[in-house]
């Protein structure tokens, strides 16, 4: 298939992009490379895709609605995969017009490329954020999702009303995909993984919220690149998945496996609750298993040491 994949050299993208363009599709990339964090690794990223034949890139921003639509029009994609977005919910509280931006204006422009131009289907990442305070555990799709805590999440939940109202008025094929903690080789250095990794590894104290009493639903990105090319293989009518591990880790036992893979000791500082952060994320995957055919395979215990073989093997080359 022609397939757009906005976010490309974002981690969840670069990784799709590079599973998909083996897969022999061919792919147009697009990604703002913004200064959110390092642009280095995002480059570094691009540069890796470029060496396959299936793969070009556009460096656009999706609130550039012109240039959006002039990729769109002359590529003429059969599935789209908006994968762009401001993410973090700390970062929402100090720059809110960064979501503003990308995660509403941005996702409309995507919304009216794909009607325009006889897209298929759209497959968007969503978020857990968007069950906020919710008391459900594990979380479900059929959920209520409309106290948010944070912006972050609110735009994330935003996208999946909009989504929806595009799907009635116009028929376009609609996915969004609700991802929980994805963390793996090229990974975010703004995440907790990589920033406890990088901090034990120096020696650096590492902040750990709530006093410790953090769980997460750590999900490997192997197994969220098969849960989303299933989506788009399957291109339903219109849709909501989990796409987690389906296991609640404690924040702590992560710390431990990242201690144990560089010999290091972490010197933890606890502290209360952030704002706008949750104590407990926890994907129910039945409908996923159902629909998508999604088994997530890795577990901490695996994936994390993944991570770290990498974040050593990168930092041995780059000065990132």
């Amino acid at each position: 298939m022609k397939i757009v994949i906005t976010g490309s050299a974002g981690f969840i993208g670069f990784h799709l992009t590079k599973s998909l363009i083996q897969d022999g599709h061919e792919i147009i990339g697009i990604d703002s490379i913004n200064n959110y964090y390092n642009q280095n690794l995002k480059l570094d990223r691009i540069k890796l895709l470029k060496t396959n034949k299936n793969f070009s890139f556009k460096k656009i921003d999706i609130c550039d609605k012109l240039e959006l639509c002039k990729v769109f029009q002359d590529f003429k994609p059969e599935r789209v995969v908006n994968l762009a977005a401001q993410p973090g919910v700390r970062y929402s509280i100090i720059n809110p017009d960064a979501y503003v931006a990308s995660n509403l204006i941005g996702f409309v422009n995507i919304l009216e490329a794909c009607t325009k131009n006889d897209v298929e289907g759209l497959i968007y990442a969503s978020s857990s954020s968007v069950y906020g305070s919710n008391n459900e555990i594990p979380f479900k799709e059929e959920n209520k999702t409309s106290k948010p805590i944070s912006l972050y999440g609110a735009t994330k939940g935003a996208n999946e009303l909009i989504a929806n109202a595009y799907n009635n008025i116009y028929g376009l094929k609609i996915t969004g995909l609700r991802f929980f903690t994805v963390y793996g080789t090229w990974y975010r250095p703004d995440m907790a993984i990589y920033i406890f990794t990088d901090k034990i590894n120096n020696g650096d104290t590492i902040k750990v919220f709530n006093h410790g009493k953090m769980r997460r639903d750590f999900t490997f990105i192997d197994d969220i690149v098969a849960g989303t090319k299933s989506a788009i293989e399957k291109n339903y009518e219109k849709e909501i998945f989990n796409l987690g591990k389906n296991k609640s880790e404690e924040l702590l036992e992560v710390i431990a496996i990242i201690e144990n893979e560089l010999g290091k000791k972490a010197k933890i500082k606890l502290l209360p609750i952030e704002p706008g952060d949750v104590i407990e994320t926890y994907a129910n995957i039945a409908h996923s298993q159902l629909k998508l055919g999604y088994q997530p395979k890795i577990s901490i215990q695996q994936g994390i040491p993944k991570f770290v073989n990498w974040f050593k093997d990168y930092h041995a080359w780059t000065t990132l």
